[in-house]
């Protein structure tokens, strides 16, 4: 495979799930550790991702306030005005951390009656300076890759909280796996996200369908719907509509 080729995978990845792993690119890849490296190290110096222990991150994600490119911006804004169908006046509702969640942030209506909690300092800024809705934060260690709120700490915080609905973005979201994520401690936050809640929404642009990560975060029966950018006709949504409601 040539190097272009390899990188182009490499950004893909990166884009898709906002994080990847040097060893599960290793794999994909079918290259060295050494070759990967090389790779990120070139993708990092022509600006294109931002290197990180063990792995890369997004660009867009990890400079949020800068308003870089975001990949499927478009996409994402469908996904949130959807979500913010299911917002009724004076709901007490949890949101997790990612893009979509960021747009979602930027569209709640200024004088909103309700109160918003969240494990995102990032989403948490967006909806303060935005709206009067009360905004809580979940307050505990941030996760340099993810930039959400992680540790015994927050999942403490969760526990005693009861609410409407969560919304919960998706890593890799399949019928079979269903919510599945690549990182340890986001995943325990967002099972103790659905734990405090009545309801949950998952938010994923479609690219996400039929993929999955290492470690599961629920079956797709757990969820009161998933958000997509698609029409809930789309065929490749079928699949799911027989497990859960799909939008």
């Amino acid at each position: 495979m040539l190097q272009e080729e390899r990188q182009n995978i490499i950004i893909n990845q990166i884009n898709l799930h906002h994080k990847v792993l040097t060893t599960d690119l290793s794999k994909l890849l079918n290259v060295s550790l050494d070759t990967v490296r090389r790779d990120l190290h070139e993708l990092e110096e022509s600006g294109r991702i931002v290197k990180v222990h063990g792995g890369a991150v997004s660009k867009s994600f990890h400079l949020p306030f800068q308003q870089p490119q975001v990949y499927a911006r478009e996409e994402k804004k469908e996904i949130a005005y959807k979500a913010l169908g299911l917002f009724k006046e004076g709901m007490n509702v949890l949101m997790g951390g990612g893009t979509i969640m960021l747009e979602l942030a930027r569209i709640i209506p200024k004088n909103h009656k309700g109160t918003v909690f969240t494990v995102s300092p990032l989403v948490a800024l967006e909806i303060a300076q935005r709206s009067t809705i009360r905004v809580i934060l979940i307050g505990g260690e941030v996760s340099h890759d993810a930039y959400v709120c992680t540790g015994p700490t927050v999942i403490s915080q969760l526990s005693e909280l009861r609410v409407d609905l969560s919304f919960i973005g998706a890593n890799g979201l399949s019928v079979k796996d269903g919510l599945t994520d690549n990182d340890w401690d986001v995943m325990q936050v967002k099972k103790a996200l659905m734990k405090a809640s009545d309801k949950t929404a998952v938010l994923s642009i479609s690219e996400k369908l039929d993929t999955t990560q290492k470690m599961q975060v629920s079956p797709l029966r757990s969820f009161e719907c998933i958000i997509t950018e698609l029409s809930p006709n789309d065929k490749r949504l079928q699949k799911y509509a027989k497990v859960t409601k799909v939008v």
